[in-house]
């Protein structure tokens, strides 16, 4: 082994042992340093875990095997990995300060960003996910505690407070404002535009024209969620949690349309809303509806998420209590 003055230090089994370099003729204290395949073992070693609350969502990737995976985005409060897939496509995990959206995907850790707890890592970048791990750079998170993006409400079809509908619906629209008038940025307004004609189909309780209208808005946006997707994903997962009777058939159509048509974040999301998986700020808002929680403060949260996220995935929500309601009713 060597010492710390880059010598020879050889021991043995026996009391006398046979020491060389300058240091240790000199009978000063040697440090003995690992070999070098030690060294190259210490270098490669995973680097301690730190402890977060994952989503369920995402239980069965992170309790497999471990698989290559790479960066999508990085910033300060999120870190999203996609998995790579035989065919390049594959799921996606993120890494969320306690700060950010609660997505229905993510390792949320117990710090704030501004406690710096992610650092920035370019697009591309490699990462692994499994054997309950998610790395990343430097990083390494573990699942120290388990949260479930489906909200567990009331009855196969709950009963919405009607007041609770009427607030929602004047603080994202606005008082006295007709929802019709309604605008999300970077997507097309006026009576032909994409949202003006999902209202239309709203209104028929026509699910298939409410479909066609996913194809005009899927990818519609800017941003790593465009709008258009999450009004689609905040539609699908109400049509499911509130027991449209074709919401998987319709949760299904648009998922199928997402390929190749937005990013792969969305994808992911998207396919979470399909099985009722919701981030926290939605779920929040839908147990409010059914008076379990306070709502005014779910409502606020919500609509403050991201830039166009929020409110977009408030006016699926809207959608979606339109589309049950009326279905019911005939």
């Amino acid at each position: 082994m060597r010492a710390i003055d880059d010598t020879e230090v050889h021991t043995g089994p026996s009391a006398g042992q046979a020491l060389r370099g300058r240091a240790a003729r000199a009978g000063l204290p040697t440090i003995p340093l690992p070999r070098e395949s030690a060294r190259a073992a210490a270098r490669t070693a995973s680097p301690a875990a730190v402890p977060a609350a994952a989503s369920t969502g995402v239980a069965e990737l992170l309790r497999g095997p471990v698989r290559p995976a790479r960066v999508l985005l990085s910033g300060p409060a999120a870190v999203y990995v996609q998995i790579v897939g035989e065919r390049g496509g594959g799921d996606v995990v993120g890494v969320l300060t306690s700060d950010a959206a609660r997505l229905p995907l993510g390792c949320v850790l117990f710090r704030p960003s501004n406690g710096r707890p992610l650092v920035a890592l370019p697009t591309g970048a490699p990462a692994e996910v499994g054997a309950g791990r998610v790395v990343v750079g430097d990083l390494a998170v573990s699942a120290a505690a388990w949260w479930d993006p489906r909200p567990r409400l009331p009855g196969g079809r709950p009963a919405l407070l009607p007041e609770g509908v009427r607030q929602l619906r004047t603080t994202l629209y606005g008082e006295g404002v007709p929802h019709s008038s309604f605008t999300l940025p970077g997507l097309p307004t006026g009576p032909g535009g994409p949202l003006a004609a999902l209202r239309g189909a709203v209104r028929r309780a026509d699910l298939e024209a409410a479909l066609r209208t996913a194809t005009r808005l899927i990818g519609l946006g800017p941003g790593l969620t465009p709008a258009g997707d999450d009004v689609m994903a905040g539609t699908i997962a109400g049509l499911v949690l509130l027991g449209h009777p074709a919401a998987d058939r319709f949760a299904a159509g648009v998922c199928s349309l997402a390929a190749g048509r937005t990013t792969e974040l969305s994808r992911a999301l998207l396919r979470h809303a399909a099985a009722g998986q919701v981030s926290g700020e939605y779920a929040a808002v839908l147990r409010g509806l059914v008076g379990e929680r306070p709502l005014a403060p779910a409502i606020e949260r919500l609509l403050a998420t991201g830039a166009t996220s929020g409110r977009a995935m408030a006016l699926g929500l809207c959608t979606a209590i339109d589309l049950v309601d009326r279905t019911t009713r005939r």
